[in-house]
């Protein structure tokens, strides 16, 4: 009964998940912003077509991204005075300010003797009159989208100081069918919902997908059989997928430590719960709990040296934190109603969380130690939190009453509440880290903006 009330939120995702087939959105679908607190007022930024191939769709992808951060509203085209900018020359900066324009965005496409492609930008303050940022990146044709991805992950980093989110991939569960002929299949897509693919065929239910920190091509996940239920090792680049093993008992929740050497795990066996750890190299397994209660949900801190993890010891859902050995077991969650789902910000600061509340779901983050507990989004259903690279964002699957399953980001204020780009039914996302590191040198050259 205990487990059952554990992981109720987890199991009613995949049951209330009726999802279709994966699909792309359309190119000019709206990205609708619910600003639900506070006043924010989003950088205006005017971002033109670049020139060249696919210049016009490259500017798109751009714009979107920009404008679901929340920071940044891209002007609309139609406004522009200047027309005709080329990468050779600056702005004519009265016109751009005469718009109410604080950034503008440039460039152009060129293809190369190799027949790859030259991607170059400039990113200009028209009020102080200087170059913010200029650079270029180099891929093939078939490349643009993620080149635009990259590009607004550099306008997001200069403008606002912080490493952006782009340039990354989301994992999760995919349903399609009625409920009693459902299809679970994992799926992928780029963090703005393109370009997704299946990665199984059906044949199992699938659960709790994760990427490792360390590598984005790497994820683990759950998948139940008829008769078994086992953790798999799957490889993007090369489509290896590898099991961990037969374990006595039931898996659940399995999480790469941020260093990408062990796995983090549940084991129900014996009507009793426990949290378990893989070493990957020797395939080792040792027991970090040992309470009659429920433990579960895993998830290192950035510096692997401490485990999160749900247990209902104390008679109900809470969160406790204990050192990566098993040792120090201590609760830290504070406030009534059932905390599920922890996951570990990048950054180390923050834990978020699933919390169940007066007979709604919450998303919320709290300090590790348990203090300054926000609530940031609260509905219906919600579950599964996972953090964008940059510790801003959090992914997560929302319900609405008789409606679908979906996937929806809220940033750390609890201002910014969209709908993730992704068109189908998904639950149990996990983000991935930026696919590359972002450029540190940006050129600022003769006419550049001060630091």
């Amino acid at each position: 009964m205990r487990l059952n009330r554990l992981l109720a939120s987890a199991t009613f995702v995949a049951m209330a998940a009726t999802s279709a087939a994966a699909q792309t959105p359309p190119q000019n679908q709206p990205v609708e912003v619910v600003i639900d607190q506070g006043v924010l007022r989003p950088y205006q930024i005017a971002v033109v077509d670049f020139a060249g191939e696919n210049g016009a769709d490259l500017s798109g992808v751009i714009r979107a991204d920009l404008r679901r951060s929340g920071y940044f509203e891209p002007m609309n085209p139609a406004s522009f005075v200047e027309t005709g900018l080329t990468l050779a020359n600056a702005p004519n900066f009265p016109q751009w300010t005469s718009i109410g324009a604080q950034a503008v965005l440039y460039g152009a496409v060129t293809r190369r003797p190799d027949d790859r492609y030259d991607f170059g930008f400039r990113l200009y303050d028209p009020f102080r009159q200087c170059q913010l940022a200029s650079y270029q990146f180099t891929a093939t044709r078939e490349q643009w989208r993620r080149i635009g991805h990259k590009i607004a992950d550099v306008i997001y980093q200069r403008m606002t100081g912080e490493t952006g989110l782009f340039d990354s991939r989301v994992v999760f569960v995919a349903e399609s069918g009625t409920q009693l002929n459902r299809l679970s299949r994992l799926a992928i897509s780029d963090q703005d919902g393109f370009d997704p693919v299946f990665l199984t065929g059906g044949e199992e239910i699938i659960m709790s997908p994760r990427f490792s920190m360390n590598d984005p091509n790497e994820i683990t996940y759950v998948a139940l059989g008829k008769d078994y239920s086992r953790i798999y090792l799957y490889n993007l680049s090369t489509g290896r997928r590898e099991s961990l093993g037969e374990f006595d008992g039931q898996v659940l929740a399995p999480r790469f430590s941020n260093d990408g050497s062990r796995v983090a795990f549940s084991i129900i066996r014996g009507g009793n719960t426990d949290v378990y750890v893989m070493d990957l190299a020797s395939r080792q397994v040792r027991r970090l709990t040992s309470d009659p209660g429920i433990d579960t949900s895993p998830s290192f801190s950035p510096d692997n040296r401490q485990i999160v993890f749900t247990s209902d010891r104390s008679g109900s859902a809470r969160l406790y934190v204990m050192n990566a050995d098993g040792s120090s077991q201590r609760a830290v969650s504070r406030g009534g109603g059932l905390y599920t789902a922890p996951n570990w910000s990048p950054r180390g600061d923050l834990i978020a969380f699933t919390k169940q509340s007066g007979g709604r779901f919450s998303t919320g983050v709290m300090r590790p130690d348990g203090s300054g507990e926000r609530i940031l989004s609260t509905s219906y259903f919600e579950e599964g939190p996972s953090w964008a690279p940059n510790g801003r964002y959090i992914m997560f699957a929302r319900q609405t009453p008789g409606g679908d399953t979906r996937l929806w980001t809220v940033d750390l204020s609890g201002r910014v509440v969209s709908q993730a780009g992704y068109s189908g039914r998904g639950s149990d996302p996990a983000w991935s880290p930026l696919l590359d590191e972002q450029p540190s040198m940006l050129g600022g050259g003769p006419d550049g903006c001060p630091a």
